[in-house]
């Protein structure tokens, strides 16, 4: 028996509660200071939990469930291609691996904030460093997982028949 449209959103805002609590337990437990592209990971992620969280609490019907579903599936990509982006930056050899650049609190005060939005999104040479990996595999690699779970769970909504 396959859970429910609500089970499902709930399962959904579950697993972004998780994502985030692993993501702040690394930056405050184990210290490790999030580069650009990871606090961009953590604006989708966030962002594929509140439309499943919106979802659950309005229960809409099929036309509903699935632009609820797009936007989280919409999220998720966006998230899995700046996932995959980091991932692509920690690939390259180190002559090959962008500047590092300022802090984003100093961006924040400093430049317009699309600047800024394109710097984040962009990575610098503070994302291509691993810092972390379990089973051979980084954050971002981590991250990319929990989006096509994230991405898989909302194209289910998309598509499933049923309420």
């Amino acid at each position: 028996m396959l859970p429910s449209v609500r089970l499902t959103n709930c399962l959904i805002v579950m697993l972004v509660v998780f994502m985030m609590g692993v993501a702040l337990y690394m930056e405050h437990g184990m210290g490790l200071e999030p580069c650009p592209l990871c606090i961009s990971q953590r604006i989708f992620v966030i962002l594929a939990g509140v439309w499943a969280l919106l979802a659950f609490l309005h229960h809409p019907g099929r036309i509903g469930r699935r632009v609820y579903g797009l936007l989280g599936l919409l999220s998720a990509a966006a998230g899995a291609a700046v996932s995959a982006r980091q991932l692509w930056l920690q690939s390259l050899p180190e002559d090959q691996v962008p500047a590092c650049g300022p802090g984003l609190d100093y961006m924040l005060d400093a430049f317009p904030l699309l600047d800024v939005l394109r710097a984040m999104l962009a990575g610098d040479g503070n994302c291509a460093e691993v810092s972390w990996s379990l089973f051979g595999i980084s954050i971002p690699g981590w991250t990319l997982i929990g989006f096509l779970v994230l991405g898989l769970a909302h194209l289910w909504q998309v598509l499933r028949r049923r309420q």
